[in-house]
C-alpha cells in the first residue's frame, strides 16, 4: 500500500512538474514576444508620421501638346497644341482656355462645355504628351534650349547641358519662370523643381 502511495505521489509530482514547465514556457514566450511587438510598432511608420511625398501639379502653357479623349466619341478626341493665347481648339465646342490649368481642370472645362447641348454625361481624359522646353545658359558646357522631362531638377538640367564649366558657381543658380520678368537666386542645396518654360542661368563664381 505504501508502495502504491509512493507511485501516486511520484506521478502527481511529474504531472505538477510538467504543468509548471508548460506555464513557464508560455510565460517565457509571451515575455519575449511583447518587446518584439512593441519594437515593430515603433519601427512601422504610421499615416500621421509617414514622410509626405512631394506632389507637383503641372500647369499647362503655350506650346504644350495634349491628348484629349472623350470616351465613346472618337470624332471629338485627338491631340491638340496649346496656342500662344493659351487655348486649345476642339471639335464642336471651339476654343477652351488651357494655359494655367492642370490637366484635371482642363478635363472639367471640356466636359462642362460638352454638356452645353452636345453630350449628356461626357467622360473626358486629358494627358500631357509633350511639355514646352526649358532654357539654360551661363557657365554650362552646352547652353541652349532642351526638352522638358517631368520631375526635372536643377542638377538634372545642368547634366543635360553637359555639366558646369570650371568657372561655374556651384552653390546657387538664377531661375526665371515663364511669364515672369524677374529671376530669383536658388540655392543648390534646396530641392527645387524646374518647370517647363523656365530659364536657368548659371553664374560665374567670384573666387
Amino acid at each position: 500500500m505504501a508502495k502504491l502511495n509512493n507511485m501516486d505521489d511520484s506521478n502527481m509530482l511529474h504531472r505538477w512538474f510538467a504543468t509548471a514547465c508548460s506555464f513557464g514556457l508560455m510565460a517565457l514566450v509571451i515575455l519575449c514576444t511583447l518587446p518584439l511587438q512593441a519594437l515593430a510598432q515603433e519601427a512601422a511608420p504610421t499615416a500621421a508620421h509617414a514622410r509626405p511625398e512631394q506632389v507637383y501639379e503641372y500647369n499647362l502653357g503655350p506650346g504644350d501638346r495634349v491628348r484629349v479623349i472623350v470616351f465613346g466619341e472618337q470624332d471629338l478626341s485627338g491631340e491638340f497644341v496649346v496656342s500662344g493665347e493659351g487655348k486649345v481648339s476642339l471639335p464642336l465646342i471651339g476654343e477652351i482656355q488651357a494655359s494655367g490649368a492642370t490637366s484635371s481642370v482642363l478635363q472639367t472645362r471640356i466636359a462642362d462645355a460638352l454638356k452645353q447641348g452636345y453630350l449628356n454625361t461626357p467622360r473626358v481624359n486629358v494627358e500631357v504628351l509633350t511639355f514646352r522646353p526649358f532654357y539654360i545658359f551661363g557657365e554650362v558646357n552646352k547652353p541652349g534650349e532642351y526638352p522638358y522631362v517631368n520631375g526635372m531638377t536643377i542638377e538634372r538640367a545642368v547634366a543635360i547641358a553637359s555639366g558646369y564649366t570650371y568657372r561655374a558657381n556651384k552653390k546657387k543658380v538664377f531661375i526665371k519662370h515663364a511669364n515672369e520678368s524677374k529671376e530669383v537666386d536658388v540655392s543648390l542645396s534646396s530641392p527645387i523643381m524646374i518647370q517647363p518654360g523656365d530659364t536657368i542661368r548659371v553664374a560665374e563664381r567670384y573666387f
